[in-house]
């Protein structure tokens, strides 16, 4: 059976729905900056940007874009009523003193276990590119992962130990990949959705762990 994966915005889409009413969030370089973007009207979510923004919105309009208003990510967004600004230093103070509910961050690869690597590969020519991530990592109550199943050349993201350099140890909670959600939980990990058409088995062949189907009650 043939199946359709996910694109970006409907990967950031599918976080969105699960971030609750009230959430402090930061939303990690990349494809979790467009979670912004999906977000409904009728939750209050605080989004929080390394470089010093609390309660920032979605991104502009064209033509309405403000050069002092930029996430982590250099891109433009708006602020909401009661946004604030800080320094760089009281940024990292809220993350790594408990005060983020959810950190969504990408990843080059997860282990089994939760350990996340998402900084730098180890090859000899990549150039490390550490930001804020290993606080995030280890500073937010929940940490989410956004992240493609596989590599371009088709390799696991999701392995059982990593091989690349460690970001955070046992920090990841839920991955969202564009093929399914996989929660990691001290049984293994669960795959609590997956796409329309994909057998579990072939989502276990592109997977470099052992995986639970938890996709039927």
């Amino acid at each position: 059976m043939s199946y359709q994966k996910l694109s970006r915005d409907q990967i950031a889409a599918r976080v969105a729905q699960d971030i609750p009413d009230g959430a402090y969030v930061n939303l990690g370089i990349g494809l979790p900056t467009k979670i912004s973007n999906y977000l409904p009207a009728d939750k209050d979510v605080f989004l929080h940007s390394e470089n010093g923004l609390l309660a920032f919105g979605p991104a502009p309009a064209k033509g309405e874009e403000d050069p002092e208003l930029i996430n982590a990510g250099k891109e433009y967004v708006t602020m909401l009523t009661g946004g604030s600004f800080f320094h760089h230093g009281d940024s990292f103070a809220m993350m790594r003193g408990g005060h983020l509910d959810i950190a969504v961050l990408g990843a080059f690869q997860v282990a089994a276990n939760g350990d996340l690597a998402n900084w730098h590969t180890g090859a000899a020519d990549a150039l490390p590119a550490v930001g804020g991530a290993m606080d995030l990592a280890v500073g937010a109550k929940k940490v989410f992962i956004t992240t493609d199943h596989v590599t371009k050349q088709g390799e696991p993201k999701i392995v059982e130990e990593l091989t690349y350099p460690v970001t955070g140890k046992h920090c990841v909670d839920r991955i969202y990949t564009d093929l399914c959600v996989i929660d990691v939980t001290p049984e293994g990990l669960k795959v609590i959705e997956k796409v329309d058409g994909l057998s579990f088995e072939e989502l276990q062949s592109l997977t470099g762990a052992q995986l639970i189907d938890a996709t039927h009650p």
